[in-house]
């Protein structure tokens, strides 16, 4: 059996694959709560049942990828190819950044599967960027070597926050307020980004607050940053939804940024 894993710094889903040469087949997934654990080899204990036998094994992990090490960046985790492969008993084991694994996935889409946001001119063989906020923000480039894609992992989400108009100069002035070490696009483009938003909105007085939303020091019940998205979709709430929309400008931006970075096509 082959074991494939998405470990996230909020949620980490694993799954037993069999692959016989027609194409792959789900045997088993389950998705963790990555904050539970102590470390990931406490995570594979929760997931792998006694006897089954791992022919190979690749993770996408949230982190950089340096000598077959990750320390992860939203976890306290190190995750080593060398402790895996004991652990797991097959020399055949993969350790990918997660938008490495993301972006190869992506080779495999079908047609249907994708939608287009605006009409290019495609190159097949073209460099590619792929984003993907999260718990952090996740960027990566795949570029063709003359046989096949080749992937290029970044930590670009911690790059310096960009403006474009008079209200993202003041969401700028705001975060360098409430961020004093630096002020990184995933500091807005990440799950806790709908919280620092709807907070700028709130604290600006661009719009009253909502009885809807925790309290930014609660704990336990709703998840914060879930609420304000979903009354932002629903547009139910002003705050709400100016978060959303400053949320989707900024992405928007920083995806452009991105493809002028990577000179895709």
């Amino acid at each position: 059996m082959k074991l494939a894993g998405d470990i996230g710094g909020t949620k980490t889903l694993l799954a037993m694959i069999e692959h016989p040469s027609d194409g792959p087949i789900l045997l088993r997934e389950e998705a963790f709560n990555s904050q539970h654990f102590k470390s990931f080899d406490a995570l594979l204990d929760a997931f792998i049942a006694p006897g089954e036998v791992i022919d190979n094994a690749c993770f996408g992990i949230a982190g950089p990828i340096i000598d077959d090490t990750c320390k992860t960046t939203n976890l306290p985790w190190r995750i080593t190819g060398d402790a895996l492969r004991k652990r797991l008993g097959t020399n055949k084991v993969k350790l990918l950044n997660d938008l490495e694994a993301m972006a190869f996935g992506m080779l495999e889409l079908p047609q249907e599967d994708l939608i287009t946001l605006q009409q290019g001119n495609i190159e097949a063989r073209g460099n590619h960027a792929v984003i993907a906020a999260g718990t952090g923000l996740g960027e990566c480039f795949l570029h063709w070597d003359g046989a096949k894609f080749q992937t290029m992992a970044t930590e670009g989400g911690h790059v310096d926050l960009a403006s474009q108009n008079e209200l993202q100069d003041d969401l700028l002035r705001y975060l360098r307020g409430r961020f004093h070490d630096h002020v990184s696009v995933e500091r807005v483009l990440s799950g806790s980004g709908f919280g620092v938003l709807y907070d700028f909105i709130v604290t600006t007085q661009r719009a009253a607050e909502s009885s809807l939303v925790p309290p930014a020091d609660h704990v336990g019940g709703a998840d914060r940053n879930a609420v304000i998205s979903q009354l932002g979709l629903q547009k139910t709430d002003t705050a709400c939804r100016q978060a959303l929309e400053l949320f989707v400008d900024v992405y928007g931006a920083e995806a452009g940024n991105l493809a002028l970075k990577g000179l895709t096509h």
